[in-house]
Formats: structure tokens, C-alpha cells, sequence
């Protein structure tokens, strides 16, 4: 492999002797990589170096993982993988939410990351052209159903009181996976199908977490359902009536 292609992994690790045995194996499956051993040195390397993935520990002393990840969404595109521990069940939701590529859970397989990782990278390779495709559809598009109006493109909320609430990435597709299949009963497999992509890959649990905060923003009653509605042992199906790209 040409060297000046290899994809470079930045490993954000306090932990040294981990972070050199990982590096090892991902330069051995030719991989170039970056080493910080914190949040801020990370975030000087964004800055000044080509990088193609961050392979990023939740567990940082200092500036956190969650913390960095929130800022390197602010500034870049790079795709991240979180690495977590077996109870980091919460973090890892809202590391999703903050726009996580993947995660893996320690102690990990290395082949496992190793898929990962190159899965990642093909797929950030595509992103740049999807992501186009998708501003010009969605760009000023809105969504009306019952009191509320979706703006797509903002990924934005309002109602005829003029409240507005903001989405997170994770909340806004899994309300457009639902709205765009309304009336059909929509399995959390389903929906973790439709809610797949570049920045974003859901699991069961994570679909049940963001159908509550959905619902709490919606102020929606679960046992008496505007919007959602729960197919007991099925899934999810949306309910509501949809008037799309209202003035």
C-alpha cells in the first residue's frame, strides 16, 4: 500500500501501554497512526493533521471524551469511535447523539475494531456526495402534524404557541424514519435500517431512549397517543396526519 494513502487513526488513550499495543496493531494491518494521551492534545492534532478516524476513550482525565467529541463536531467531519466500558450504556447513547460514528466496548476484539475501522473509512469516503443529495431535498423543507411544524432542514421544531424546541441528530431521524413510514407499524429493527448512516448507528436500546425524549418534546401521552403510538411486542408506528411543505 502506497503509504501517503494509508488511513490515519488518531488513538486517544491515557492509558500508554494500551494506547502503543492498539497503535502496533493497526500500523501492522497498515494503518498510520496518531497518539494523545488527552483531550486537548487530541484537539490540537484535529486541528493540524490530516486524520481520518478518531478512536476516542469516553474515560479521559481532564477534558473528557464526550466533551471532545462535542467539540470536534462543532469543527470537522472525522469520523469517531467511541471505546467504552461494558456499563457506559448512557454514554454511549449520548455519544451517538453527539454524532459518533460506531462504538466499541472494552476489553474489544481487535479484528472486530479492525472491520470497524474500515467500514468507517468507506464510508466516509461516499459521505461527501449523500450529504449533498440530502441538503438540496431537505434544505427549507417543513413537515406539519397536528400543532407542530418540523423544519428539516434546522432540524427544528415549532407549534402555534411559537415554542420551539431543537432536535438531536439521534431524535431528528428517528422522527423522519417514522414520519416517512407513518401509518406502518415500524419494528426497532426497522427503524435502526432506516436511521443508519454516515453518522449514526442506533440499537435497541438506543431507539426506546430517543422514542421517550421524542415523545416528552412532543408532549405526547404514550397511553393516549397523538403521535406515536407503541405496537405492543411490534414496535412503533406514527399516527398522526402529515402535511408536508407547508408555506
Amino acid at each position: 500500500m502506497d503509504n501517503t494513502k494509508k488511513p490515519i487513526v488518531l488513538i486517544v488513550e491515557d492509558e500508554v501501554a494500551s494506547m502503543n499495543l492498539l497503535a502496533s496493531y493497526l500500523e501492522n494491518e497498515g494503518y498510520q497512526t496518531l497518539k494523545a494521551t488527552s483531550g486537548d492534545i487530541a484537539s490540537e492534532m484535529i486541528r493540524t493533521e490530516t486524520i481520518n478516524v478518531v478512536l476516542l476513550d469516553i474515560n479521559l482525565p481532564g477534558k473528557d471524551g464526550l466533551t471532545l467529541l462535542k467539540e470536534i463536531r462543532m469543527d470537522t467531519s472525522v469520523g469517531v469511535i467511541l471505546v467504552t466500558s461494558k456499563r457506559d450504556d448512557i454514554d454511549r447513547i449520548v455519544g451517538l447523539e453527539l454524532g459518533a460514528d460506531d462504538y466499541v466496548t472494552k476489553p474489544f476484539n481487535p479484528r472486530e475494531l479492525i472491520v470497524r475501522i474500515r467500514n468507517l473509512v468507506q464510508r466516509l469516503q461516499i459521505a461527501p456526495s449523500l450529504a449533498t443529495e440530502a441538503r438540496a431535498r431537505n434544505n427549507k423543507k417543513t413537515i406539519r402534524f397536528g400543532t407542530w411544524n418540523l423544519h428539516t432542514g434546522r432540524r427544528l421544531l415549532t407549534d402555534d404557541k411559537q415554542q420551539t424546541i431543537q432536535l438531536t441528530e439521534g431524535e431528528y431521524k428517528l422522527l423522519i424514519a417514522l414520519i416517512d413510514r407513518a401509518g406502518d407499524v415500524l419494528s426497532r429493527d426497522m427503524l435502526m435500517s432506516h436511521m443508519e448512516g454516515r453518522d449514526w448507528f442506533p440499537n435497541d436500546r438506543t431507539i426506546d431512549v430517543l422514542i421517550a425524549r421524542i415523545r416528552k418534546k412532543l408532549g405526547d401521552n404514550r397511553d393516549e397517543p397523538k403521535f406515536i403510538n407503541t405496537a405492543h411486542g411490534a414496535g412503533y408506528v406514527f399516527v398522526a396526519e402529515i402535511e408536508d411543505d407547508i408555506a
